[in-house]
């Protein structure tokens, strides 16, 4: 039977396609140019959009298990609801859905605000589900690579509560491990629900630290500005946007994205090898081309 892959030419998603062609899967991948996807050989790429009714019904016929990552877009929720009831109606019964850690204590920020009201339908829709929650993404990293090493300075308001950033690649294989595992079930397996996270629970301090030590000279953590954070984000995306990501930020202050007791545990097992570290990260995407 045939996984479909929504989000396939993102960060993630990309991640996911190959982690599951690597693993002999049927995948389908949904976007919204096929002549610009440029997704691994053997992937059946087909045009469509999750707002489009007709071309998802016609990218759900013969797919048995869907992956369902919806972008940060103002009508991300409309796009998942629209989704899950085609699925519905399409037989599918196998999901894993890419939410957020926290969607449920976040409830001020739009973006986590949506989540969770998906994971909500998953539930009341009686979806056979893996939920998987992940923490800021490391990559998110890249794009303030230039500050930290031109300035010196880690200009991210992460606080002190500390945030267990993830890999995506790590991300990418644990969704395809869950996939897989709900793809060659006998039957629909339960609700499931795993946090995302990364081996170290990180502060902005600590992170400076880190950069410190990977470009061996001094970098300054930044500090708690978030409405200067929201400005900066401004000159590159919508306002609403940076707006979504200054509540966000203001929620990594206040609470931070605090793994759960086992949960770096439940993952190293997952997949058979340690976590990547954020150490490891920065000296990948610092290193001279």
């Amino acid at each position: 039977m045939t996984i479909l892959i929504t989000g396939a030419t993102g960060n993630i998603g990309r991640q996911v396609v190959q982690q599951l062609v690597n693993r002999g899967a049927d995948v389908r991948a949904l976007v919204r140019d096929p002549a610009k996807a440029n997704l691994p050989a053997g992937v059946n790429v087909v045009q469509g959009d999750l707002l489009d009714v007709d071309s998802l019904r016609a990218a759900f016929e013969g797919v048995s298990t869907l992956f369902l990552l919806n972008a940060v877009v103002p009508d991300e929720f409309t796009q998942a609801l629209i989704s899950l009831n085609l699925a519905r109606e399409a037989g599918i019964d196998r999901i894993v859905y890419l939410s957020v850690i926290h969607s449920d204590k976040y409830l001020n920020v739009p973006h986590f605000a949506g989540k969770f009201g998906v994971e909500r339908m998953l539930e009341q829709m009686g979806f056979g589900a893996t939920i998987l929650r992940p923490a800021y993404f490391m990559d998110n990293e890249r794009t303030i690579k230039d500050v930290v090493t031109g300035y010196g300075v880690y200009p991210m308001p992460i606080g002190s509560k500390g945030l267990a950033m993830i890999d995506a690649r790590d991300i990418g294989e644990i969704a395809a491990i869950e996939l897989l595992r709900r793809e060659r079930a006998s039957g629909p397996l339960p609700l499931e629900r795993i946090n995302l996270v990364g081996p170290d629970t990180l502060t902005g301090e600590s992170i400076a630290a880190i950069w410190s030590t990977v470009l061996n000279r001094p970098v300054t953590y930044g500090g708690d500005d978030t409405a200067g954070f929201e400005k900066n984000l401004r000159n590159f995306m919508p306002g609403w946007m940076a707006y979504d990501m200054r509540l966000m930020s203001e929620r990594f202050l206040t609470e931070g994205m605090v793994p759960e007791a086992g949960d770096v545990e439940r993952l190293t097992q997952l997949l058979g090898r340690p976590l990547r570290s954020y150490r490891d990260f920065a000296a990948e995407i610092s290193a001279p081309a």
